[in-house]
């Protein structure tokens, strides 16, 4: 087994190397640990080391666990670093602030205390020596990362895109964005405050929508602020049916609510994108008066420039490409699950209780060990074996990464925008980075709702299509 000295390398902050801000700093005690773990054991060193890092300790003494654990925060140290000079490049073209300044917040680990959490994966504890252990008052946010991470579900992401993504949600960071205006707005927010000048960016049908969106949300929302009230709430069905009338008159035709919630939320992206790309900072503010958002009179006039409408466009199709992929994906996996029961010599006279096992799933929210006497199923373990909503989504997130994969891939040889044939650093890279982004736009929060248990709220967007998809399966089945 191969050990990367990634796992015995941590980078931290060097306030004396002013030019990058960090270094990487050779950990004796983890690169000992690794290759000990190594040269005794045949498998995957990063698993090895989770294992370790999350037993209890009366499988694992508490040394080897956080022996386990520094290696791993060494690990992710790399990751959380390349976050931060992402999202420095991304947010701060006017170069407000670096990367560096992003640093303290999350490269706070230099490597040199051992570090295990509790039984209930929310508290660092430090280690001694002698294997004693006090409550840590400083909390590593490298030990955080490793705390979130499920390393046992069959639902994860690798752990380098999991370090990227909770480096990029980390409040601290969220906070210091939003001093330069990178506040992050609900979609209906976003909707609400649509201008004349973002409207010329959208297609026809979506500048109706937000004509719709307006003449309905915007109405009872300023009913709302007259009552003191500050954020902006979901759409109630009530407003979303109306909007649905009001789309009919104008020629558009959109059949459910959560058609309607999926075209909303698709140009709240777009408005998103527009933010982020053209000025770099929100568009309006929040007037303390009044509680309306007003255009700020430091804009800049100009138009967006080429290269701003180029990457418009591709977040565009990227998004799009996501839907149509998932979309897919769901409708491709439950054929293949009910084909397969079908086959089954268990369950092949359950196979037609598998749709209406999803619709009370995902539709009603009702638990598995409700569904199974509802179904004629013998027991809470069958309606999950029959059912089994983690796999479903499991394999659903595989093959939409496998098309979006295959999509994009096309798209930037078509624009020549990579060499022909890709070179396999490049194959690897565009991999991992659609795993992360499909991960963050839909599956990370199915999954959580799904581990959720009773309190489960289904709202993701994957619960969303997949109610869409059994709608469309219900409507066929009543026509027939």
């Amino acid at each position: 087994m191969s050990a990367s000295s990634r796992y015995w390398n941590i980078w931290c902050i060097s306030p004396k190397s002013e030019s990058v801000g960090y270094k990487s700093c050779l950990v004796p005690t983890a690169q000992e640990f690794v290759q000990t773990i190594a040269n005794s054991q045949n498998g995957d060193i990063q698993a090895t080391l989770l294992f370790y890092f999350h037993a209890k300790q009366s499988t694992v003494n508490i040394i080897s666990r956080a022996q386990a654990g520094l290696c791993l925060r060494c690990y992710v140290s790399e990751p959380i670093l390349k976050a931060c000079q992402k999202i420095a490049n991304l947010f701060s073209g006017d170069k407000y602030f670096t990367y560096q300044d992003l640093l303290p917040f999350v490269l706070n680990d230099d490597g040199k205390k051992l570090i295990v959490v509790d039984s209930d994966h929310r508290t660092q504890l430090i280690v001694n020596e002698k294997g004693d252990f006090n409550t840590s008052a400083y909390k590593f946010f490298s030990v955080k990362v490793l705390q979130t991470f499920k390393s046992d579900s069959d639902f994860r992401m690798s752990l380098d895109n999991w370090t990227y993504l909770q480096t990029k949600q980390n409040p601290e960071i969220k906070d210091y964005l939003s001093e330069f205006g990178f506040k992050h707005l609900s979609d209906w927010a976003l909707l609400n405050r649509t201008r004349p000048k973002q409207l010329e960016r959208l297609s026809q049908r979506d500048r109706v929508l937000v004509e719709v969106f307006h003449a309905v949300y915007r109405r009872d929302r300023r009913l709302e602020q007259l009552k003191g009230a500050r954020k902006c709430p979901d759409p109630s069905m009530t407003q979303l049916q109306e909007m649905l009338n009001c789309l009919l008159e104008k020629n558009v035709i959109i059949n459910t609510t959560l058609d309607l919630i999926n075209a909303l939320k698709h140009v709240a992206i777009q408005l998103r994108q527009y933010d982020i790309w053209s000025t770099k900072e929100p568009l309006e503010i929040l007037e303390p008066n009044t509680g309306n958002y007003i255009l700020r009179v430091d804009l800049p006039t100009y138009s967006l420039n080429e290269l701003d409408l180029e990457q418009q466009e591709f977040l565009k199709f990227l998004h799009d490409s996501l839907n149509l992929a998932v979309t897919i994906a769901i409708e491709k996996q439950i054929h293949e699950r009910i084909t397969s029961l079908q086959k089954s010599k268990n369950y092949a006279t359950l196979a037609k209780n598998y749709i209406p096992g999803l619709q009370l799933y995902y539709c009603q929210k009702i638990s598995l060990k409700d569904i199974a006497p509802k179904l004629g199923m013998t027991s809470w373990d069958q309606a999950r074996r029959v059912l089994n909503p983690g796999e479903l989504l499991t394999k659903v997130r595989t093959l939409t990464v496998q098309q979006l994969f295959d999509t994009i891939l096309h798209e930037v040889e078509q624009r020549g925008l990579t060499k022909l044939p890709p070179q396999p650093d490049y194959l690897q890279t565009l991999a991992e980075q659609i795993e992360a982004f499909v991960d963050e736009e839909i599956f990370t929060e199915a999954a959580e709702e799904i581990r959720a248990g009773k309190n489960r709220t289904l709202n993701s967007l994957y619960a969303q299509k997949l109610r869409i998809y059994l709608e469309q399966i219900h409507k066929k089945g009543t026509k027939s």
